[in-house]
């Protein structure tokens, strides 16, 4: 009986920490104060249904008080939104993905480029916290990078689409800001190479 049980301990034991090693491959986000496991999915195509968000993360029309002109992009870290500004103290709203903690930054930059379909290839610092990610992936609907991206200056990080959905409104990405594909679209479509960006991670006071 005691060897059974002490069987039984080291097993458990075991695999306490294969899924502890398992867990340290995989990006930890928080929702809210919520810390949700989310493995990352190359080559994963959601269904037209993930696509459809929750109603509080779907693109709209907000009221929007900002002395910045029209046109101009101002990210929300901590409420998970994106805003274009149109004017009149009013917005496009979209729900995004933020960086997850340790990855979230702000300050002031530029689109200075703009990709559909990009490809992806994950930095060095990416892979070696996630040895699992492809070294390269071609652009298309599974790619994580989504169906376009505006890259930010000249830093790694981009505004992008994803191709899981069910992460915006999340803390996730190494960085990056995701968007849901049509979102992401809808936003190439608007804004020119040189407009100006705006990262703040504590809302104004």
């Amino acid at each position: 009986m005691r060897v059974r049980m002490l069987g039984a301990a080291l097993a458990a034991a075991a695999v306490l920490s294969i899924s502890a090693a398992d867990a340290q491959l995989r990006p930890q986000a928080s929702l809210g104060n919520q810390i949700v496991d989310v493995p990352e999915k190359p080559g994963y195509v959601p269904t037209p249904d993930e696509e459809n968000l929750d109603p509080a993360f779907r693109r709209q029309p907000v009221y929007f008080r900002t002395n910045e002109p029209p046109g101009t992009i101002i990210i929300h870290t901590n409420e998970r939104f994106l805003y274009l500004v149109q004017g009149d103290n009013r917005a496009l709203r979209y729900g995004i993905g933020v960086g997850r903690d340790g990855f979230q930054w702000a300050g002031l930059q530029k689109v200075s480029r703009k990709a559909e379909w990009p490809d992806w290839t994950p930095p060095p610092e990416m892979i070696e916290r996630q040895p699992y990610l492809p070294r390269f992936m071609a652009g298309g609907p599974g790619n994580p990078m989504g169906a376009a991206a505006l890259y930010l200056g000249s830093t790694v990080y981009r505004i992008h689409g994803t191709n899981m959905p069910n992460t915006i409104g999340m803390a996730i990405s190494s960085g990056c800001f995701r968007l849901v594909n049509s979102d992401v679209q809808d936003l190439f479509n608007r804004v020119p190479v040189g407009t100006k960006v705006i990262i703040r991670q504590a809302p104004e006071l």
